[in-house]
């Protein structure tokens, strides 16, 4: 029986970069989901994103030789926007950004993975769903450069310098950003938490 051998994320951008292609599949299965959604958020049409994700990963094997090290998620994130970008100029449309996924329908998913809890009661559900949906609205009407940056550090979870390096634009920009970005996330939400005061929970977890 042939033994598997695993390799590091490292180990497998090397082998890659030499034209392993077996290595770069690999790299691939790691960061397809990433990539799509990312593309997704960018793009609002799932099919476009899939178009530009199978996009970004062959820009991305071509040029691996060109990537100097530090955070291969970054800069494979910056491929997927930059291609992402150049769908968006090709249609000459301006989406807006959905937060969440879509299920193989098309439709929304009201309570992706991230915001439920793996044992949750009925009522938790429902305020889960609800969360979703507002959270996802207010996003919705935030300024796409204000959006995106939140999106990349607070759903994805990416460190600001990350997400600079993906935008192209530099640490203090991503920083004052996101602060106004949450700073009219809250402001939103001040007049509507006495009705929905599960809310105070959902953004208590944002960071600040």
């Amino acid at each position: 029986m042939k033994q598997l051998i695993l390799y590091t994320e490292e180990e497998l951008v090397r082998k890659a970069s030499k034209g392993n292609l077996d290595a770069f599949n690999q790299l691939v299965l790691q960061y397809q989901d990433l990539a799509f959604r990312h593309s997704n958020s960018l793009l609002g049409d799932p099919d476009s994103a899939e178009d530009a994700t199978q996009e970004s990963f062959i820009k991305a094997f071509q040029n691996i030789r060109s990537f100097r090290g530090g955070s291969f998620r970054a800069w494979l994130l910056k491929i997927v926007t930059n291609t992402s970008y150049d769908f968006l100029r090709r249609s000459k449309r301006h989406p807006m950004q959905p937060l969440f996924p879509k299920d193989a329908d098309g439709e929304e998913i009201e309570s992706p993975t991230w915001l439920v809890d793996p044992s949750p009661s009925v009522e938790h559900t429902v305020e889960q769903m609800e969360t979703a949906k507002y959270l996802q609205n207010l996003v919705d009407d935030l300024p796409e450069i204000y959006r995106s940056v939140l999106t990349l550090v607070d759903l994805y979870e990416l460190g600001c310098g990350e997400a600079a390096e993906i935008l192209n634009i530099p640490l203090g920009t991503v920083k004052s950003r996101l602060s106004r970005a949450r700073m009219q996330m809250m402001k939103e939400l001040k007049g509507d938490l006495d009705f929905f005061p599960h809310l105070n929970r959902s953004m208590s977890a944002i960071p600040a």
